[in-house]
């Protein structure tokens, strides 16, 4: 057997080292303390009232299965996606937070139906889209110019078994963001949850860059340059 090429070999000072679950969860906890005053803002321009008070959960590492069974059978599921690097992850809001937005518009106080519903109807899914809007550009402005507005929603689905964007036993890391509203009182729950491989390509850009190594100045009078012949030509004037 004959290699194609010489395999290259990077020496450690040339390599950015891949953070670890354990080392992307502070850096997640800042994005998520950014992410929550752009969501509260958003959310006032969409419900047209002050902004509610969003508070960040800790990050947490953990698996796909175990992040659906936080969810609800009926809840706002969005696949999305940081499209400059394919990076998907998942978005779900509470469904009592869906019908409660969809029914002030019309006069109402926010109430839920009782029971809930099995499925979403056209005016809540038309309002989860503009909610999949409100959190892409939050995250946008939460990650800053790196994403360029890339953040964009992939698909939807009331039932996160029929979404189903990741194998159950796929890890992540999930951050929950409470939202609380005033007029009327009401709270409830926005869940991100990021496969490690994804948080990695969205948050890799926010690790520090490897030191430079040590650089010692060359001396010409020591090898392997002493040894180099060199001829010298002086020129004093040039003149008839």
């Amino acid at each position: 057997l004959i290699a194609e090429r010489p395999l290259a070999q990077h020496c450690p000072e040339l390599l950015r080292p891949v953070p670890t679950a354990g080392e992307l969860l502070p850096t997640l906890a800042q994005l998520g303390d950014r992410l929550a005053r752009a969501l509260g803002a958003g959310l006032a321009r969409l419900a047209g009232s002050e902004a509610p008070t969003v508070q960040r959960g800790e990050p947490r590492e953990c698996t796909m299965s175990e992040v659906a069974a936080g969810i609800a059978p009926l809840a706002a599921n969005s696949l999305m996606t940081l499209d400059a690097r394919k990076a998907p992850f998942l978005a779900s809001v509470e469904a009592t937070a869906v019908f409660r937005m969809v029914d002030r518009p019309f006069g109402g106080r926010g109430q839920v139906p009782e029971p809930l519903p099995t499925a979403f109807p056209m005016s809540a899914q038309l309002l989860t889209g503009r909610l999949e809007t409100l959190v892409a550009t939050a995250i946008d402005e939460a990650l800053g110019p790196q994403t360029d507005g890339s953040v964009r929603a992939l698909n939807r689905d009331g039932s996160l078994e029929v979404l189903a964007p990741f194998a159950d036993e796929t890890q992540m890391i999930a951050l929950t963001l409470d939202v609380h509203e005033t007029a009327p009182s009401m709270t409830w729950q926005l869940t991100l949850a990021f496969p490690v491989a994804s948080l990695t390509e969205i948050l890799g850009e926010a690790q520090p860059a490897p030191k430079p190594g040590k650089r010692n100045a060359a001396n010409p009078a020591e090898e392997p340059f002493g040894e180099v012949p060199l001829s010298v030509i002086a020129l004093l004037v040039d003149m008839r």
